[in-house]
């Protein structure tokens, strides 16, 4: 049996779970997370520099756009706040201007994307947070990001159409996650 260089790499990749392109192993976790950038954020042009804490962080952005969003939607996205007193003023503020919304790609992004985000108190946030940087009133708290796993999937069926998500692949993954 004559065993070739190609013979040899195919079985090696195999070894280590490996089996083709096409079928290749995501170097990173598939775990999404919603994050949203309020209009006070975009109004004080925040959106880049948010962004760039989620990219420097290693995480992969594949949904961006910005949108004014309907009362309907609002509803939607914060009805397990329906009950509380502050629910129709978050509402309003929320759809006063533009947002960002963004769904983020990697390892452990929900959980990870929160304690970037800081406290939803502003003043409760460590500085180096975005809301520790950036903010100071609850009610002008800059960003939402969702708070689990089913949260996150729930938003990002909510905020997206399932074709405004790009799956890529970038190179440098590979120097972020073993």
């Amino acid at each position: 049996m004559i065993l070739t260089l190609g013979y040899l790499l195919a079985s090696f990749f195999k070894l280590i779970g490996v089996t083709g392109p096409t079928q290749q192993k995501n170097i990173m976790a598939n775990e999404r997370t919603y994050i949203m950038v309020k209009p006070d954020g975009v109004d004080r042009g925040l959106v880049g520099d948010i962004i760039s804490r989620f990219e420097k962080r290693g995480y992969k952005l594949v949904a961006l756009k910005l949108k004014l969003a309907s009362e309907e939607l609002l509803r939607e996205h914060y009805a397990d706040l329906a009950g509380k007193p502050f629910f129709n003023g978050l509402v309003a503020f929320i759809g006063s201007g533009p947002v960002a919304c963004m769904v983020w790609e990697g390892k452990d992004v929900v959980k990870t994307g929160r304690r970037m985000l800081g406290e939803t108190d502003p003043l409760k946030s460590l500085p180096g947070s975005i809301r520790g940087d950036y903010a100071i009133d609850l009610g002008r708290n800059v960003c939402h990001g969702s708070d689990s796993v089913e949260s996150a999937n729930k938003e990002i069926k909510l905020w997206f159409n399932e074709d405004e998500l790009v799956n890529w692949n970038a190179s440098l993954y590979k120097s972020i996650y073993e």
